[in-house]
C-alpha cells in the first residue's frame, strides 16, 4: 500500500489544473488544518481519504499541531512517512522544559522536528500554497505567514500559551493560533480559496480531573472556544470532525486510532464535498453568504 500511496500522493499534487467537474472549470480548494497536539494526527487520515478519492488541494493552511501537519504536506512529504514519525512523536521531541516567567517550555525543538519531514526552510520552497497562523499577543489579531521562513512561523503557530514560550518575531509577540483561528479558514480565502474544507478538532470535556497544569490550561481554553463566537466557520464550505475527543493531548501512542477517525469523518463527509465542487463558483459564494446571514441572525 505504501508504494501505490506514495505514488497517487505526487499525482494528486501535480493536478494543479485538474477539472474535477467535467463541465467545467472547478473550484479551487483549500483544507483548514485545525490544532489539537497529539489530536491533529487525525489530520493525516482526512488528507489519505482527499487523495483517495482524488479531491485536489490548491491551498493548505494549519493552526498549531495543523500548521506542523500543512507544512510537513505541503512540502512534498508522504502521508505514510508522517503516520510513523507520528507513532514515535514524544513530548521531547518539540518541547524542552524550563524556567521562564512567560511559559515552562520552549518549542525551539520543532525545526529540528521539522527536519525530519522535509529539508525545505522556506515557504517559497512548498509544492502547494502554505499558511501558518498564529496569534499576536500585542494586538490580539491573527498574524498569516505565507511567506519568508518556516521555522519562526511554526514555532509562533504553536506556542501554547502557559505551556510555551512566546515567540518574538519581525516585530510581534506571538502565541498559538488557535486564540484567533481555531481552524485557519480565513487564512485560505485570503490566498484565494473557493472551497474551504475545515478540519475542527474537538477537544471536549475531560471526565476525570486533569492530571497537570497543562490539562488545567488546555481545559480552560476548550471552555472558552466552545462559548466563544468563532468566526471561522462562516468561512467553511465543509467541515469535518474527527471523532477525537476523548485522545488526551500526548496520546501520540494512538497515531492508528487517530488516523483511523480521520478517515472515518472525511469519507462521511464525501458525498458534501463532492456536491460542493459540483457547483460553480457563484453558487458556493451565495450559498456562504447565505449561511453567514444566518449566523449574525
Amino acid at each position: 500500500m505504501g508504494t501505490t500511496s506514495n505514488w497517487l500522493g505526487k499525482a494528486i499534487r501535480g493536478l494543479r489544473s485538474f477539472a474535477y467537474n467535467s463541465g467545467g472549470p472547478r473550484p479551487k480548494v483549500g483544507v483548514a488544518l485545525g490544532g489539537g497536539f497529539a489530536r491533529g494526527i487525525a489530520h493525516i487520515g482526512v488528507l489519505r481519504v482527499l487523495e483517495q478519492y482524488e479531491i485536489p488541494v490548491d491551498f493548505i493552511a494549519g493552526t498549531s499541531v495543523g500548521a506542523l501537519i500543512a507544512a510537513a504536506y505541503a512540502s512534498g512529504t508522504t502521508l505514510d512517512e508522517m503516520a510513523r514519525q507520528g507513532s514515535l512523536t514524544r513530548f521531547r521531541d518539540f518541547g524542552r522544559w524550563t524556567l521562564s516567567r512567560m511559559g515552562m517550555a520552549s518549542n525551539e525543538r520543532l525545526d529540528e522536528f521539522l527536519h525530519r519531514f522535509t529539508t525545505a526552510r522556506s515557504f517559497a520552497q512548498m509544492k502547494i500554497p502554505l499558511a501558518i497562523v498564529a496569534t499576536d499577543l500585542l494586538s490580539g489579531e491573527s498574524v498569516h505567514f505565507t511567506k519568508g521562513e518556516i521555522s519562526p512561523a511554526l514555532r509562533a503557530s504553536c506556542a501554547y500559551p502557559g505551556l510555551f514560550l512566546p515567540v518574538e518575531h519581525d516585530g510581534h509577540f506571538l502565541v498559538d493560533g488557535f486564540l484567533t483561528e481555531q481552524v485557519p479558514a480565513p487564512a485560505l480565502r485570503e490566498m484565494g480559496a473557493e472551497v474551504i474544507i475545515s478540519v475542527h478538532l474537538e477537544p471536549g470535556i475531560l471526565d476525570s480531573k486533569p492530571r497537570n497544569t497543562i490539562e488545567v490550561i488546555s481545559r480552560a481554553f476548550s471552555i472558552i472556544q466552545t462559548a466563544a463566537n468563532q468566526p471561522w466557520r462562516g468561512e467553511t464550505d465543509v467541515l469535518i470532525e474527527p471523532g477525537v475527543h476523548h485522545i488526551l493531548w500526548d496520546e501520540f501512542v494512538k497515531t492508528p486510532q487517530l488516523i483511523a477517525a480521520g478517515e472515518d469523518a472525511t469519507n462521511a463527509a464525501m458525498p458534501q464535498i463532492k456536491a460542493v465542487l459540483d457547483r460553480d463558483p457563484q453558487q458556493i459564494e451565495e450559498a456562504r453568504q447565505a449561511s453567514q446571514a444566518s449566523e449574525e441572525i
